[in-house]
């Protein structure tokens, strides 16, 4: 038989960079053929073959209730109804705004944008303009969208100014860029001594999920807090993927931590192209119309996004929903655990809420240059044998993944079966 992936994917080249849309999706670090997805319905997807997968990417984390959802559709197809776009107010953002200021604390005003890259680019801006620093902290493995001053890897030594991951970034765009490794207190504390002053703010990701699944540990999420309050710098939570995925009040909720300032993504737009971010009252009145810390958009707030965002806020809102899903999540990764401890496969995970990570290592990594001394070959020996047997998780090593409510008991069950014959094989 024709594979029509192989078509299409041939055709996508002819046309698009690589054949896609967003670099991961190319397959380019495990290998193959990408899946062209024609559709899709609960916990699954179907490729152009026709063939189903279960589904651990969920469009990369927004799918919490998983595909088609009848609630979501009927609230997007009565607002597709009333307008794709107006360029305008409407009611339904305020009432997103409200609804997601409900859940967050930490918040008293936040503003919609389209991409949790334009929203994590607003935020440091937002947080230079407000106290009038120039140098920023994020962590290596943190991704925080494909803004220049962000594409940026560790410098040459402890605490230094990062350096250029990207062709196109000029050195001096990330010359205020200080890059740490993740959870080492060390140069966390040294970073603060040597540049607190010019520091405006510290942006993480307090569960990571674009080195895999890697949780700051309490002590470490706390002592950022600690020095940015002392320091005076703003603690910038990017809860992009964690935003009502590992809980209902986001990976601030699960450590119990108050960031200045908070990016969220995914979740809120119920997968339309929906992003925010927000903070105390005072910080985000910096923000034009009524300060001087320029942002905005076309689309923002675009009202059939709302509308999908609004509905899936109300339904994951619902008593019992979070308790549901960890459950679900934690009996996939015990299973895959089991499975692998019963073929001799080196092997640890984690997880909280919806979302999780695997290595095939011992040990939970801490930090990115642990993460990188995981075996590819047999991650992608793994990836190709699920993806044979119709489970789809992340085409690359470094990705979280993701439960929906629509995942059932047979989903994982099939899902860890079909691992054990894997490993069993290696």
């Amino acid at each position: 038989m024709t594979d029509q992936n192989d078509i299409l994917f041939e055709r996508a080249r002819a046309v698009i960079p690589g054949g896609v849309n967003s670099p991961v999706r190319a397959f380019k670090a495990v290998g193959g053929t990408p899946r062209f997805i024609q559709r899709a319905q609960g916990a699954y997807f179907w490729d152009a073959n026709d063939k189903r997968y279960i589904d651990y990417i969920g469009s990369w984390g927004p799918m919490i209730l998983g595909h088609g959802h009848p609630a979501v559709v009927e609230a997007v197809q009565k607002a597709v109804l009333e307008g794709f776009s107006y360029g305008a107010p409407t009611e339904r953002e305020i009432e997103l705004a409200e609804a997601i200021l409900a859940l967050v604390p930490s918040m008293e005003m936040v503003r919609l944008v389209s991409s949790g890259t334009e929203a994590a680019m607003s935020a440091l801006r937002l947080a230079r303009g407000a106290t009038g620093r120039k140098s920023i902290v994020k962590f290596e493995g943190c991704y925080h969208g494909h803004a220049d001053a962000l594409l940026v890897k560790a410098g040459s030594g402890l605490a230094t100014f990062g350096n250029p991951t990207s062709a196109g970034v000029p050195p001096e765009v990330v010359q205020h860029t200080i890059v740490l490794e993740y959870n080492n207190l060390q140069q966390l504390e040294e970073a603060f001594a040597l540049h607190g002053k010019d520091i405006a703010c510290l942006m993480i990701e307090a569960i990571a999920g674009n080195m895999n699944f890697v949780r700051a540990t309490p002590a470490f999420a706390k002592r950022c807090r600690e020095l940015c309050t002392q320091h005076g710098a703003l603690l910038i939570f990017d809860e992009v993927m964690t935003g009502f995925r590992v809980g209902l009040h986001g990976a601030q909720g699960v450590l119990g931590i108050t960031p200045d300032l908070t990016v969220l993504g995914k979740v809120i737009g119920g997968g339309m192209p929906l992003a925010a971010f927000g903070g105390p009252r005072a910080i985000m009145e910096q923000l034009a119309p009524l300060g001087p810390v320029y942002q905005a958009g076309t689309l923002s707030g675009n009202p059939v996004a709302t509308a999908c965002g609004l509905a899936t806020l109300k339904e994951i809102s619902k008593p019992g929903f979070y308790e549901a899903l960890a459950k679900k999540t934690r009996s996939l990764v015990d299973g895959l655990k089991a499975a692998a401890a019963a073929e001799d496969q080196p092997f640890n995970a984690d997880s909280e809420g919806g979302m999780f990570g695997f290595f095939l290592m011992n040990e939970l990594p801490q930090n990115y240059a642990t993460v990188m001394t995981t075996d590819n070959a047999q991650f992608n020996a793994l990836f190709h044998g699920l993806l044979d047997r119709g489970v789809y998780i992340a085409p690359a090593l470094y990705e979280a993944g993701f439960v929906s409510a629509a995942h059932s008991d047979e989903d994982i069950a099939a899902t860890v079966a079909a691992a054990r014959e894997i490993f069993s094989k290696r």
